[in-house]
């Protein structure tokens, strides 16, 4: 066999090559390989770690923990539904006892908590100056009446002088003018008279004015009663001259007080005259007392955006235990049901998870129809599950809502919640 012509004298080719050239040929071939393996160990860390991380994970987690219940009980009692409000504690009467004249307060005969009588004298202004403007005006009324007997004398002269210049013109005496003369001065004379006793009955007025408010100075009681306040001392002067002061308040009778409530437009229209009420005060937080609505009144109140009406409230107070201005919480009874069937309130919202709430009042109005009150469902835990029950529901007070009917009975327990334990498990760190 002939030899490759790449040969020469029958050695092979890379015999004759540079030994540099064999040596990079052989490290490129043995870094190919390094790199290779390599990336197989890398490839096989990863694939071993992600086991292991699903390897823990399945070992290691909790089960969803199941869903658990709250409920309550069906019971049979006395059910009340009220709308609720405060108002503030008054006597049904208060007099506001001021004064019309300008003085000093020289005498105080009354203090606060004293009863008093109609006409007892409560207080007194000082009445020296009014004194003396009755003083004067009677002297005034004197100089008057004194001017109407001047008068009359004139007028008397003046009648005179007029009747006989009458004879003397009859008899062609003296000239008309004169004649005329004399009857225009009788005239005066008469119309001065009228003008002095007119100056009379004006200083007689005048001095009644000054009479009167002699006797204002003497401030009395206008009614049976009690001082709930007084804002005046001895020495302190008040002016009349725009407004009456206020120096009492006296209450007519504290057997009787009222409170007016400030009721909420969205439950004005359940509050009528007659309706029982119930309140609570902070003084006596252990004692309820009754009392009547007599009153509501059509003015509003907007104080914020929000609209209120006054209610007005007649309460008995024989043992004067309430006081004015304390603060009451008002219960109005709009309705009352007794010995019947009722639930928790929370029990007839209540909707379980992935429950239709459509479905259910609708199965409600199939079973009862509505007769004018509300058909919904309460739930009731059957075979672990829960289950609905139409119902038809009647008034509520807030906590407990009356069952008109429906297939529950007293003792039945009803769902009101639902919740998911929470338990202690080992976290992730991922």
């Amino acid at each position: 066999m002939s030899l490759p012509p790449t040969l020469k004298g029958g050695s092979p080719l890379f015999a004759r090559c540079p030994v540099g050239y064999h040596r990079r040929v052989a490290d490129c071939d043995d870094v190919t390989g390094l790199e290779s393996v390599r990336l197989k160990k890398i490839l096989l860390f990863c694939i071993l770690a992600c086991a292991a991380v699903a390897g823990w994970f399945f070992l290691h987690r909790t089960a969803p923990a199941a869903l658990e219940y709250r409920t309550g009980a069906v019971e049979r009692g006395a059910l009340v539904m009220a709308v609720r409000a405060t108002g503030k504690v008054n006597a049904v009467s208060l007099v506001e006892v001021g004064t019309q004249v300008s003085g000093t307060v020289s005498e105080i005969f009354a203090d606060f908590n004293d009863p008093v009588k109609a006409g007892q004298l409560i207080a007194r202004i000082d009445p020296a100056l009014l004194h003396a403007q009755v003083e004067q005006a009677g002297a005034n009324l004197q100089l008057a009446r004194a001017g109407v007997l001047r008068a009359r004398a004139v007028l008397e002269e003046a009648r005179r002088t007029r009747d006989r210049n009458r004879v003397l013109a009859a008899k062609k005496l003296i000239s008309e003018s004169d004649m005329d003369t004399s009857e225009m001065q009788f005239r005066s004379a008469d119309a001065g008279l009228a003008e002095a006793e007119a100056k009379v009955a004006q200083a007689s007025a005048a001095l009644r004015q000054s009479e009167t408010n002699l006797r204002y100075t003497r401030i009395v009681s206008p009614v049976d009663g009690v001082v709930i306040s007084r804002k005046v001392d001895v020495g302190q002067t008040v002016a009349a001259s725009f407004q009456t002061p206020t120096l009492f308040t006296i209450a007519r009778d504290l057997t009787k007080m009222q409170i007016d409530a400030s009721v909420d437009e969205a439950d004005i229209g359940r509050v009528r005259e007659g309706q029982d009420v119930e309140f609570t005060v902070d003084a006596h937080p252990d004692a309820t007392f009754a009392g009547r609505v007599v009153q509501v009144r059509l003015a509003p109140t907007t104080a914020e955006n929000v609209v209120t009406y006054t209610v007005v409230i007649h309460v008995d107070n024989p043992n004067f235990r309430l006081k004015p201005g304390m603060t009451a919480n008002v219960s109005i009874i709009t309705d009352r049901r007794a010995d019947v069937l009722k639930v928790p309130g929370a029990a007839v919202r209540f909707v379980p998870r992935g429950a239709d709430a459509r479905i259910n009042a609708a199965r409600g109005i199939a079973a009862h129809g509505a007769n004018g009150k509300k058909a919904s469902s309460v739930w009731i835990l059957k075979d672990g599950a829960p289950e609905p029950v139409p119902v038809v529901s009647g008034i509520s007070d807030g906590l407990f809502v009356e069952i008109v009917s429906g297939d529950v009975c007293p003792g039945q327990q009803v769902i009101v919640s639902e919740t998911r334990p929470r338990k202690n498990a080992t976290r992730s760190p991922f």
